[in-house]
């Protein structure tokens, strides 16, 4: 019978090196006796530590701060400059980058088109839209949106076609970026992406299990279960563009990946269509749907018509949404893409109030509250905390 396996010297200064650096970077800059104050270590092992962390670059001196009179204090701060990591949001028109330091300060930006070539000219555009950027050193890992998903079983990107990211499906996708572009890459559906940063910055903060819809020009979804996204077995979890929706064509009918099911019921082509139907005007879907409400809030005729063609978009969003809550039964479910969120509280409202009375759940449906590029978010806080888990769970030299 063995019995727990005691803590060594070398063991417990890696767990108080990583206890110290999580509570600077949360709480930071701060001085040797708050960082023993918050960690509960003693004044000469929180100075023992601060040596060690100082002496492996990832801690550095940031002034002095005087209190008392007579009395002055040293403060410190996570080394910035410890890792970089890159964050790229690939989309049919553009390749837009970011690069934050670890301490998830964003410290340069860069947006390319979009190649429409094969494999070699995708890898260099990414690789220019990173070095664009201008990062002060390489990055230690790059996480790359894009409106697909790779299956794990096969390494391959699914769930889009060829036209639609061109240069893309190609074997051991992954390691073969990762090889070109001389960085660690994670690939990673966009939805999924949003729904990270929802999680960390928006309305789904510290909620373990919800759901996102993204209605856009596309469809599609991320579940998120237990603090973790689900991707399911071949990566295509909340690919929910191809479900079958009442009244809508199937994938027997319209192909494969042609606009069928929820896509083709709520994507933001159905959605103008649908509105132009009640007399609303726009250019696209967006102005479309924000005209809509600016509409309904006066009278008569076409005040009517544009609160009746908002009702007949919150129904079909929220077909899908009673599907989803019947399988999954979240506490929230998220709204965002540019076909609802220029609709505001008034669309959110009608989507809630369809779907309450289509499912025994009731979930709370909420406005995405993340402003900015939510993908771009998303990949820079997936970066970093795999980046943030290996620089701080290394070892730091006694």
């Amino acid at each position: 019978m063995s019995g727990p396996v005691p803590g060594t010297p070398s063991l417990l200064r890696a767990i108080n090196d990583r206890a110290a650096l999580r509570v600077l970077l949360e709480r930071g800059p701060l001085t040797r006796p708050e960082i023993g104050a918050l960690t509960g270590l003693s004044k000469p092992t929180a100075s023992q530590l601060l040596s060690r962390l100082r002496r492996a670059n990832l801690v550095v001196l940031d002034g002095i701060r005087e209190g008392l009179p007579g009395r002055t204090a040293e403060v410190y701060r996570i080394n910035p400059a410890a890792a970089y990591v890159g964050a790229l949001d690939v989309t049919r028109d553009r390749i837009e980058a970011r690069v934050a330091d670890i301490t998830g300060t964003v410290v340069g930006e860069h947006t390319l088109p979009t190649p429409r070539r094969p494999h070699g000219e995708l890898v260099d555009r990414l690789a220019a839209a990173l070095r664009g950027a201008q990062p002060p050193d390489r990055p230690r890992r790059v996480v790359i949106g894009v409106q697909a998903a790779v299956d794990p079983s096969t390494g391959r990107l699914g769930y889009a076609a060829a036209k639609d990211v061109p240069g893309w499906h190609i074997p051991d996708l992954v390691p073969a970026l990762s090889a070109a572009l001389g960085v660690p890459v994670d690939v990673e559906n966009n939805v999924n992406l949003v729904a990270l940063a929802e999680r960390a910055h928006g309305a789904a903060r510290g909620r373990g299990d919800f759901v996102l819809l993204w209605a856009d020009e596309g469809i599609g979804a991320a579940i998120v279960l237990g603090g973790r996204v689900h991707r399911g077995a071949t990566g295509g979890a909340g690919e929910v563009g191809y479900m079958p929706a009442p009244g809508a064509p199937t994938a027997r009918e319209s192909g494969r990946y042609a606009s069928h099911g929820y896509q083709a019921l709520t994507g933001g082509q159905a959605v103008l269509k649908l509105l132009r139907s009640y007399g609303v005007r726009g250019a696209g879907f967006r102005t479309a749907v924000a005209n809509a409400v600016r509409a309904a809030d006066g009278s008569g005729r076409r005040a009517e018509d544009a609160r009746a063609g908002l009702r007949d978009v919150a129904a079909r969003l929220a077909v899908g949404l009673a599907a989803i809550t019947a399988v999954v039964d979240p506490a929230l479910i998220v709204l965002t893409g540019g076909a609802v969120l220029p609709g505001g509280e008034t669309l959110r409202g009608l989507v809630e109030h369809e779907l309450h009375a289509l499912t025994i759940p009731r979930p709370a449906v909420l406005l995405s509250s993340v402003e900015g590029n939510p993908v771009l978010a998303g990949a820079l806080d997936l970066a970093l905390a795999t980046v943030r888990e290996e620089v701080f769970g290394s070892a730091v030299p006694s």
